[in-house]
């Protein structure tokens, strides 16, 4: 398949383009002129991309399907207004204008996979959450509902639309577990909080396993919660990584102390709950390559 990729320098695009290209499968990596030069990618072909105007280089042309990963990182940064604001242009904006340039195409990818996140269900507390749970409240579940219904719009171009609402994802090579690591590394490390807030994660390999099957499979639409079956409470997350890394966990982090630190975002990506379930997934027949969490930090953490 010839397949087009948005946000393929981040975390999860790198790993993508990577083992999509291994599968023998055509990589166009959409890339904005003015980070082209810069782009260290070396996998997949460079297309010229401009999310503002909506042009897309004549490379993309005969794309079978398109992976939608855009999106400046939620944790890269203390919420002020600005940030807030660019969270949602990067995700919402550039979706609306990735779909436009699909729509000028005469022959269309069957289907497109666009990124999301378990952020649109807010904090739900202990809560049992699916796909069809209704969406919560908050800065983070009002920008994924945005987000989700600019990528739905491809639908009425005859475009199957996945949905990828991705959890934590666990990988050495960065994200949210490389910020764990430090303190735990030091002997510092400790539950977040009370401590009994829902983490509902998945490995960095399962995500990008799970991003091809929903592009290879014609069966898989719709909203995907991109989770292992067994989320954990961060008291129990913190337990298990603590003893993968063979450290103490001695140091809990007050609530107080987090958002003197981080403000807006400690309550949404740190202290907010939700008890996610792969309902679709399961259903659809995906078996996850680390199910639990003692044998994905082995995993994880075996890695160089």
């Amino acid at each position: 398949m010839k397949i087009l990729v948005t946000g393929s320098s981040g975390l999860v695009g790198t790993a993508l383009v990577s083992a999509l290209a291994r599968a023998g499968h055509t990589v166009c990596r959409l890339v904005r002129p003015q980070s082209a030069g810069s782009d260290g990618a070396k996998e997949g072909f460079v297309v010229a991309w401009n999310p503002v105007t909506g042009e897309l280089g004549g490379a993309g042309v005969g794309a079978d399907a398109v992976v939608n990963l855009a999106g400046a990182s939620i944790a890269g940064g203390r919420w002020t207004a600005e940030r807030k604001a660019l969270l949602g242009t990067s995700r919402i904006d550039t979706t609306r204008a990735l779909v436009g340039a699909l729509a000028k195409m005469n022959a269309r990818p069957s289907v497109l996979v666009s990124a999301s996140a378990i952020g649109i269900y807010g904090d739900r507390g202990d809560e049992a959450l699916t796909e069809e749970s209704k969406p919560g409240t908050g800065f983070l579940a009002d920008l994924t509902k945005e987000w989700e219904a600019e990528a739905l719009k491809a639908e009425a171009l005859g475009i199957r639309v996945v949905l990828a609402r991705f959890g934590i994802i666990l990988a050495r090579e960065g994200g949210a577990l490389a910020k764990m690591l430090t303190p735990f590394k030091l002997g510092a490390g400790g539950r977040l909080g009370s401590g009994k807030q829902w983490m509902s994660w998945a490995t960095l390999e399962d995500v990008v396993a799970i991003l091809k099957f929903a592009i290879e499979n014609a069966t898989v639409r719709g909203a995907i919660n991109v989770v292992s079956p067994q989320p954990l409470q961060n008291a129990e997350f913190t337990k298990v990584l603590a003893r993968a890394m063979h450290r103490p966990t001695l140091f809990p982090a007050p609530a107080f102390v987090l958002r003197l630190a981080l403000g807006e975002m400690a309550d949404a990506l740190l202290l907010s709950s939700q008890r996610v379930a792969p309902q679709a997934l399961e259903k659809l027949g995906y078996r996850f390559l680390h199910a639990d969490l003692t044998s994905a930090m082995a995993a994880v953490l075996a890695k160089s």
